[in-house]
């Protein structure tokens, strides 16, 4: 697999040549497409992903309401952290968000590389702490800040995991993970449209003021962000 492909991810890029040959030796260059499942929850986490341009959601339910998202994993990071961990499973889903290509390993091709105890393991040591902070701020986001708000922090967000400023997203998929009804998601992205920020057709968003939108965005994103730049310079 090329080299120069597999740095676009930041955790990925992080590791000496060695180690990513080593690594590199088990990965599988794959097309996430949307909805496709990296894990269920309490089922095994049989496989890792590193993100090159795709976005994954890890989302939680409770009863019988809709999924809630509670981090978005792009090229700043691996889906699979439980396999880091020490974990077997998860009570967590991830699946994809925005199709993309990624690179993919058996979770015992990285526990064997993980072994030696190098780079990668102290990468993925600093993206765990960026996680939990992305994790803890959407807790004190969906419940303190509105709408609109908290969906130009999404889209944003999104930008930076896929980086890109255009990708795929229904309005559907919108209102699921802000945890409102498809038609509060519809007006919320009519109202971003009219004010000039994004352009929304046939279900791709395009962020056209960045800047814009980075004002009407809460202050959660930029605090998540901060740490994102901190530990790996993806935002």
């Amino acid at each position: 697999m090329n080299q120069e492909g597999l740095e676009r991810n930041a955790i990925l890029a992080a590791l000496p040549g060695a180690e990513l040959a080593r690594l590199r030796g088990g990965l599988e260059l794959v097309d996430a497409q949307i909805r496709e499942p990296a894990y269920q929850p309490g089922g095994p986490v049989s496989e890792v992903y590193f993100p090159l341009a795709s976005v994954f959601s890890i989302v939680g339910m409770a009863d019988d309401r809709a999924p809630v998202e509670v981090a978005t994993i792009g090229r700043e990071g691996m889906v699979g952290l439980p396999v880091f961990l020490g974990a077997a499973s998860t009570p967590y889903a991830a699946f994809c968000q925005v199709a993309g290509p990624a690179a993919k390993i058996t979770a015992a091709g990285l526990r064997q590389v993980l072994a030696g105890d190098g780079a990668l393991h102290a990468a993925l040591s600093r993206y765990t702490q960026a996680l939990i902070v992305q994790i803890a701020q959407n807790v004190v986001c969906n419940s303190s800040h509105a709408t609109i708000a908290r969906a130009a922090r999404w889209l944003l967000t999104t930008r930076d995991r896929a980086g890109s400023e255009d990708f795929l997203l229904t309005q559907e998929f919108l209102g699921q993970m802000l945890g409102v009804r498809r038609p509060t998601a519809s007006g919320t992205a009519r109202q971003l449209q009219a004010d000039g920020l994004i352009q929304y057709s046939r279900g791709k968003i395009t962020i056209a003021d960045g800047p814009g939108l980075e004002r009407a965005a809460c202050s959660c994103y930029r605090i998540i962000r901060a740490e994102f730049d901190l530990i790996t310079g993806t935002g």
